[in-house]
C-alpha cells in the first residue's frame, strides 16, 4: 500500500478576501502569479493550467465557498491531488492557507512531485501580493 503526503503553506496577503478570491480564480489574474489555464469557481468545471516544462494539467472543481474555500483535484490522472484553498480574513489582509494533499510517495513521480513542490509552492504564494498589487 502506498503512503500518501500533503504540503501545507501560509501567506499573509496585505489584501481583502475578495481580492484574494480574485487571484485563484480569475484566468488572466492567475497566470500572473503561477500558471495559465481556464479556471472558473464552478463545483464541476474541467479545466487545465499550463505547467511549463510539466505540460498542461488537467483539473476539475470539487468545492467552491466564495470568497472563503476552493478545492479542485489537480493533474488528473498523473498526480491525482488535491488543491485547497483557504482564505482567512486577518485585519485589512488575509491569510492564505494552502493544502496540496494526496501525493503518492511511494511513487517516484509523485516522491518527485512532493519533493518539488514543497520546495516550490512556499515561492509561488508571494507572488499572489505582487500580482495584486500591479
Amino acid at each position: 500500500m502506498s503512503d500518501t503526503q500533503a504540503i501545507h503553506c501560509e501567506q499573509l496577503l496585505n489584501h481583502p478576501p475578495t481580492r484574494v478570491w480574485a487571484a485563484l480564480t480569475e484566468p488572466e489574474l492567475h497566470a500572473r502569479w503561477w500558471a495559465a489555464g481556464d479556471i472558473k469557481p464552478v463545483v464541476g468545471h474541467r479545466f487545465t493550467l499550463g505547467m511549463a516544462e510539466w505540460g498542461r494539467q488537467q483539473c476539475e472543481v470539487i468545492e467552491v465557498e466564495p470568497p472563503r474555500r476552493l478545492s479542485y483535484r489537480f493533474a488528473e490522472g498523473v498526480l491525482d491531488t488535491t488543491v485547497t484553498w483557504t482564505l482567512v480574513p486577518e485585519g485589512d489582509g488575509t491569510r492564505l492557507c494552502l493544502d496540496h494533499t494526496g501525493f503518492d510517495i511511494g511513487s517516484p513521480i509523485g516522491k518527485q512531485a512532493f519533493e518539488g513542490m514543497g520546495e516550490g509552492w512556499p515561492a509561488v504564494l508571494p507572488r499572489i501580493d505582487a500580482a495584486l498589487n500591479e
